[in-house]
């Protein structure tokens, strides 16, 4: 076959397409990553077995493993991938935000999903309505998934292990006490050191490690918390309070700019203000650098900071 009939033959999105196979290891997988249906996609892998001579993913068990050859392929086609990409992404003269045709996934932590994910979505769609965005889970801080390209912008505290990774603070956060509206605590004479730490708490950890900054600060006054209930996320932690006499801590970036002490911030709940202090973290943007200069992906940065920066201005 000539060259001439392999360029013209020549598919981009079957290296779209084995790359999502090679990172996902399932057709399944892979299909939901590009919005395709589970048949095409094995269509799809059929083209590529008969492209490359390999059958690329196997059965074993119940699942798919890769080949030698996939194994071989995964990290050249994964770097194709998003140099291919990057190529052919408009540069900042020519970027029309109006008429973007693009996708991008944001993970971010359950302060953000909570109260910012609505405006932020508001603010972009309203800019570019053709735009579509998709929320991933944040279950760690690994920054795996920015360096391999699976996400494109980060919301959270800043993880210690890529120092590479590109950061933007975006605001202050600290914790505040939650507890159901009518809950002792929050009668006269109020949350005092001794009151909080006697009541039983429910604590929202994914790893299942419980001492947070809070039980350092009780340490100090002599005191210590009785931990009832762990639960994976805040909006569990929020549910049982809601329901019990426990109270929990969720960040104050969950409430925006909500009344101070007492008064219910959602249905039957209500904050109050920890009585003793405990630090702040900062949450901040991240993305990896080399997607500093794409002018798709900068218009996306600033359109997040600037909703989050707006949104706690006044605090």
């Amino acid at each position: 076959m000539s060259y001439a009939r392999v360029m013209n033959d020549l598919d981009l999105n079957l290296l779209v397409a084995l790359d999502a196979l090679l990172a996902e290891g399932s057709v399944t997988g892979a299909a939901r990553r590009l919005r395709l249906s589970a048949s095409a996609m094995s269509r799809t892998l059929a083209r590529l077995r008969a492209a490359t001579a390999d059958p690329l993913l196997v059965r074993a068990g119940r699942g798919l493993v890769p080949t030698p050859r996939a194994t071989e392929l995964r990290e050249r086609v994964h770097a194709l991938t998003r140099d291919v990409q990057a190529v052919l992404r408009p540069q900042i003269s020519d970027l029309d935000i109006a008429s973007l045709e693009l996708t991008f996934t944001i993970r971010a932590s359950e302060a953000f999903m909570e109260f910012l994910a609505a405006p932020v979505v508001a603010a972009i769609t309203h800019a570019a309505p053709r735009v579509r965005l998709r929320f991933a889970p944040k279950p760690d801080k690994d920054a795996a998934p920015l360096r391999e390209g699976l996400i494109d912008l980060e919301i959270g505290v800043l993880g210690g292990s890529a120092p590479e990774i590109r950061t933007q603070s975006l605001f202050q956060d600290s914790f505040i006490g939650v507890a159901r509206v009518g809950h002792a605590l929050l009668t006269d004479p109020g949350a005092t050191p001794e009151r909080y730490a006697a009541c039983g708490h429910v604590v929202a950890s994914r790893d299942g490690n419980v001492v947070q900054s809070v039980d350092d600060a009780l340490a100090t006054l002599g005191l210590k918390r009785a931990i009832r209930v762990v639960v994976p996320g805040y909006p569990d932690a929020m549910r049982i309070a809601s329901q019990s006499d426990l109270v929990t801590l969720v960040p104050r970036s969950c409430f925006g700019n909500k009344p101070a002490n007492g008064h219910e911030i959602s249905s039957g709940l209500a904050r109050f203000e920890i009585p003793f202090p405990t630090p702040a973290f900062m949450i901040s943007a991240m993305w990896h650098p080399r997607m500093d200069a794409d002018p798709a992906h900068r218009w996306l940065r600033d359109a997040v900071m600037s909703v989050c920066r707006a949104a706690y201005s006044t605090r």
